[in-house]
């Protein structure tokens, strides 16, 4: 709807009647200021100012004769002739200049008022006509929200909630940038869908995940994620580039993380060769730094619910950046027996998965199962015989307590790496987070303040190492 243009021509010429008005005023002869004559009183003769002394040029003439001195110097009788009348003129000189002042005075200050009302008014006409602008501007992208500036071109823009935009993004444009989502673009696949690696024009790489069939859990997890990374902004949490809606299929469009995700890394063709000691021990403090935004500093408080290796994403200097919020739910809006039971075997917490009590202890459980895989090098579920299944926690809890034992449950990639002191610290650590009991739990915060000092400080910690050290020539730097 246009808005109404400011009345700035009827301001204008308003403010000018006044001035004109207040001059007029001010122009009145000075007469009634002095002190005029008497009333009736009229000028001695046609022509001549009033108020000047009255000054006899002749003889008067009183009932037809002539009054002159030599009649009165002959007897004859004659007529008394009134006293002449003198005006007095007082000149005020000093009220002249006040009010002259005074008018000077008048007309600035009508002046300015005049100046300020254009101005005033000018300011309502921009401002109407830059939202006028602004309304027709829909296709405009934020460019400070986006970091990925080659790809502005072809988004528009999408505003999930009042406070966030997502960029919406041309599915001609991801179809080619992933080959027509080919399998040697495959980065990974997730419950609903393939991850896949897209190559843009000049040079610009990020991650689509393809969310495909339109059922109806895909299509709420599409929503939740774009609603929830929307409005996250932070570190060690993955950031959103974008969406395409093209048909039944969804996409989302992840900033790229070179390293993939912590599973692979672990589990996969290298075993974890390429993760050292102190690198592990940043990816769980990054990973503790991300779960304490979502849990002490996001209003209110987001339960990842699905927190696991395969969903915490490594860059190329082994920053670690959670991911992958399609079951995440905020504190309070999960006890409204709405929510289903979600999450993956392994990670979910005992009284979730018995009595479908979700809490934010749910996902320092999940953390303590990443932190065991992190140490132990193994699967949080893995198969003893065909038709049984065994559990990280059950299979270590005994040892972990154990001193003695501990040493020989460690990763062999990481074996006789590390200090021994803070080897049963973190153990300890873990111990405490997969606790079944959720009281006996820390606080994400309190895990976090756990691990700073055991990570070198050049990698985002507290620890220092002096050169005397036997871990001190370790490779401490990711590269």
């Amino acid at each position: 709807m246009r808005s109404m243009q400011p009345p700035l021509p009827l301001l204008c010429s308003s403010a000018t009647a006044f001035v004109v008005v207040l001059l007029l005023l001010l122009c009145r002869p000075p007469g009634a200021n002095g002190r005029a004559a008497p009333p009736g009183a009229s000028p001695p003769f046609p022509g001549a100012p009033a108020g000047q002394p009255l000054r006899q040029a002749g003889p008067a003439v009183v009932n037809g004769s002539v009054a002159s001195a030599n009649g009165a110097a002959a007897g004859l009788p004659t007529a008394t002739a009134p006293p002449p009348l003198v005006v007095i003129v007082v000149e005020r000189h000093h009220h002249l200049r006040r009010e002259l002042i005074a008018a000077i005075v008048l007309c600035s200050v009508a002046g300015v008022t005049i100046i300020f009302a254009a101005l005033y008014a000018l300011l309502l006409w921009r401002r109407s006509h830059r939202a006028l602008v602004d309304s027709k501007d829909t296709q405009s992208i934020d460019t400070a929200r986006i970091a990925f500036v080659p790809m502005l071109n072809s988004f528009n823009s999408y505003k999930t909630s009042k406070k966030s935009a997502v960029a919406m993004m041309d599915y001609t444009s991801l179809e080619a940038a992933t080959g027509k989502f080919s399998e040697s673009s495959v980065l990974g696949v997730g419950g609903f869908g393939r991850v896949y690696r897209a190559n843009f024009d000049g040079g610009f790489a990020a991650a689509v995940k393809r969310l495909g069939g339109g059922a109806q859990g895909c299509e709420k997890e599409f929503e939740n994620e774009l609603d929830l990374l929307g409005r996250i902004r932070h570190p060690n949490i993955v950031s959103l580039v974008g969406f395409c809606i093209h048909e039944e299929n969804r996409f989302i469009v992840y900033e790229l993380m070179d390293n993939g995700s912590l599973d692979s890394l672990l589990h996969g063709p290298s075993h974890g060769s390429t993760l050292s000691w102190h690198i592990r021990m940043k990816i769980a403090l990054d990973t503790a730094r991300g779960l304490e935004f979502l849990h002490e500093h996001c209003n209110p408080p987001i339960i990842h619910r699905d927190l696991k290796s395969s969903n915490i994403l490594l860059d190329s200097d082994f920053n670690a950046k959670i991911s992958d919020f399609g079951l995440a739910v905020t504190s309070g809006n999960h006890g409204k027996g709405n929510i289903k039971l979600s999450g993956t075997m392994g990670y979910v917490a005992p009284e979730y998965l018995l009595d479908g009590k979700l809490t934010e202890k749910s996902d320092v459980y999940a953390f303590g199962v990443v932190l065991l895989e992190l140490l132990l090098g193994r699967k949080p579920v893995e198969k003893m015989a065909q038709s049984q299944c065994q559990s990280i926690v059950t299979w270590a809890m005994p040892q972990l307590t154990d001193r003695s034992k501990l040493p020989n449950i460690i990763d062999p990639m990481i074996k006789s790496t590390m200090d021994l002191k803070h080897l049963y610290q973190v153990a300890a650590v873990a111990v405490l987070c997969v606790q079944p009991e959720p009281s006996y739990r820390p606080l994400i915060t309190d895990v976090l303040h756990s691990l700073v000092p055991l990570v070198p400080l050049e990698l985002g910690g507290t620890l220092r190492i002096s050169p005397e050290s036997p871990y001190a020539t370790q490779k401490h730097s990711p590269r």
